[in-house]
């Protein structure tokens, strides 16, 4: 399975700005925050922005926020928000999949892992993800990876 960068920056942009949602931040600090090329982040947050999941003001107290709560803000929405599509083999959906002979129960594979996937990423949120990086941090647990059982 694949994640794009773009979707791995948007998920790190929303948990920077749900862990410190009482000022705005500037694209420049979360970039920098999360070591994240400034100018790609810049076109995720015009996404981000499209879909309602941030929110921004100009000016020199401007910045973003994050748009809504974040605790109903799902990893899954993330992505689909910056990628599209959640899932796809060769640029199509599992289910639009059909092949021949023996390999006909391939498909059936692509929408389990699919499904699995999606379960997990709608049930964490952007919330949660702040909570575990501020407990991480503060424990000192550096760049600990954390084993997802599903």
């Amino acid at each position: 399975m694949h994640i794009s960068a773009k979707a791995d920056y948007a998920v790190r942009a929303l948990v920077e700005l749900a862990a410190d949602s009482t000022r705005p931040l500037t694209c420049e600090g979360i970039a920098a925050a999360q070591e994240i090329p400034f100018r790609f982040l810049k076109s995720v947050f015009r996404a981000l922005r499209a879909a309602g999941l941030v929110r921004s003001q100009r000016g020199c107290e401007g910045g973003y926020w994050i748009g809504r709560d974040a605790g109903l803000i799902t990893v899954a929405e993330v992505m689909t928000a910056v990628d599209g599509a959640f899932f796809t083999v060769r640029d199509e959906s599992p289910a639009d999949l059909a092949y021949p002979g023996t390999g006909r129960a391939v498909p059936g594979v692509w929408q389990d892992v699919e499904a699995v996937a999606l379960a997990l990423l709608r049930r964490t949120t952007i919330a949660e993800l702040a909570r575990r990086g501020a407990a991480a941090e503060g424990a000192g647990a550096g760049s600990r990876r954390r084993e997802v059982g599903v």
